[in-house]
């Protein structure tokens, strides 16, 4: 029942405006996103901005898959204040067309959630018809296999963005990341290299964030699941859940912060962060030093900007 009228993805500019003008010309006042990560819980925000009563339906256990569960717990708090209904470690198995012509949204576990629309938020997959069609090699992931000058296996031919597989730096491994800051990095490498450059991709560490009611959720590197997937143990984690500025000052607001480092030597292997305020600084000035190498014993010693209003000392 995906191809019911009512069912949306959301990839373009032109996706986002069918959607309004099916919540305007439907007067629709009840919305199921489908998918509790990025794309989803940006819907939601907007959808219960303009009044609709929104229910998340969520696979996994948790919203905000690429964090850890308990850093996943901070969002779903805030998530479940500001709409209907949230429902994880179900996964959506049809659409229906109710009597009144509305949509009957039903979940592998059994339940029933009745909505005027229903947004497609489950991932995305790289769209490789045109090179698998020019006999070009692609990965185990399904993306076009690249060298670290974004050139395919035919010297003639680069690739670049979601549609490529992509070293990353912690693991080593291949994945398929689909940020628009990698894409866009990777664009200007291809277009050195294509003008006589010497220019090198050096893979990703998967730095991203998200906002949504309010709260900035971000990340860097490896999470903890990720790494005993992987079958590494040698690490260890550090919670922090300071505030974004000192307490005296006004305004101060909560950061919950997850590190990860290995233990042999205290090299940062990934970052979390969950809050309101300066959530994106913290992670970018961790994403920076995992670039250089740096330690857990080097972010001791960083000296950063210090003003009451901004941070601590």
């Amino acid at each position: 029942g995906a191809g019911l009228p009512g069912v949306f993805t959301l990839r373009t500019v032109p996706d986002s405006r069918a959607i309004r003008e099916w919540i305007e010309s439907t007067g629709a006042r009840r919305a199921v996103v489908v998918g509790g990560g990025f794309i989803g819980l940006e819907m939601a925000e907007n959808l219960a901005h303009r009044g609709l009563d929104v229910t998340v339906v969520e696979m996994a256990g948790q919203l905000m898959p690429p964090l850890d569960e308990e850093m996943a717990e901070y969002v779903r708090a805030k998530v479940s204040a500001h709409v209907k209904h949230v429902q994880l470690g179900d996964g959506v198995a049809g659409f229906d067309r109710a009597p009144d012509g509305s949509l009957v949204v039903r979940t592998a576990k059994g339940a029933c959630f009745a909505a005027d629309l229903a947004i497609l938020s489950i991932g995305v997959r790289p769209e490789t018809d045109l090179a698998r069609n020019a006999g070009l090699e692609l990965g185990a992931r399904g993306g076009i296999r690249v060298d670290g000058q974004m050139r395919t296996s035919d010297p003639r031919i680069w690739a670049v963005g979601d549609a490529v597989e992509v070293k990353n730096t912690i693991s080593g491994q291949w994945e398929l990341v689909p940020l628009a800051g990698p894409a866009n990095r990777q664009g200007r490498i291809a277009a050195d290299v294509i003008a006589g450059r010497d220019a090198r991709f050096r893979g990703v560490q998967g730095t991203a964030v998200c906002g949504f009611f309010g709260l900035t959720v971000a990340v860097t590197g490896a999470t903890e699941k990720s790494l005993r997937r992987a079958g590494q143990d040698g690490f260890e984690a550090v919670y922090l859940h300071s505030a974004h500025h000192v307490g005296y000052y006004p305004g101060a607001k909560p950061i919950h912060l997850k590190l990860l480092f290995r233990k042999s030597d205290g090299v940062i292997l990934g970052a979390q962060a969950v809050g309101e305020e300066g959530v994106e600084r913290r992670i970018d000035v961790i994403s920076m030093a995992m670039q250089m190498g740096a330690t857990v014993f080097d972010l001791e010693d960083a000296e950063l900007c210090y003003a009451p209003q901004y941070g601590a000392a």
